[in-house]
């Protein structure tokens, strides 16, 4: 079930890849190139280019060096589980063979660990006081 908080928090990622496929890979000219993501040479985005323009990003919006282009994967996985995808939905597409990869990839916030106690707590509560 996809709730409407998961949906408002994600739906910005749509605008920004309609963007990317109508305005700016056209300008690639690259016809029917297979690749999502190419260069100004037609040609298919390497990691070592991707890492590079992250690079320049990440300086050009003045956040601090430790954060790499790894550091996105981290973010993505934790936000699959903050958003309450199923677990094996987010570990496959990590693509991790086993759950426990997934988990050293996660780092919820403190917000998430209170929200998911708190409806934990209320579900039992709900459990024991329940009339017959």
């Amino acid at each position: 079930m996809i709730t409407a908080r998961r949906r408002s928090e994600m739906d910005w990622i749509v605008d920004v890849l309609d963007h990317y496929v109508t305005e700016v890979r056209p300008r690639f000219d690259v016809g029917r190139h297979r690749a999502f993501w190419v260069t100004e040479r037609r040609g298919r985005l390497s990691k070592r280019s991707a890492n590079e323009a992250f690079e320049t990003a990440r300086q050009a919006a003045g956040l601090p060096e430790e954060l790499d282009l790894h550091s996105l994967r981290h973010s993505m996985i934790t936000h699959l589980v903050e958003f309450d995808y199923p677990e094996r939905f987010v570990q496959d597409q990590a693509g991790h063979k086993v759950a426990a990869t997934t988990a050293i990839y996660t780092g919820v916030s403190d917000e998430y660990r209170n929200r998911l106690l708190k409806s934990k707590l209320t579900a039992r509560h709900a459990e024991l006081w329940e009339k017959p």
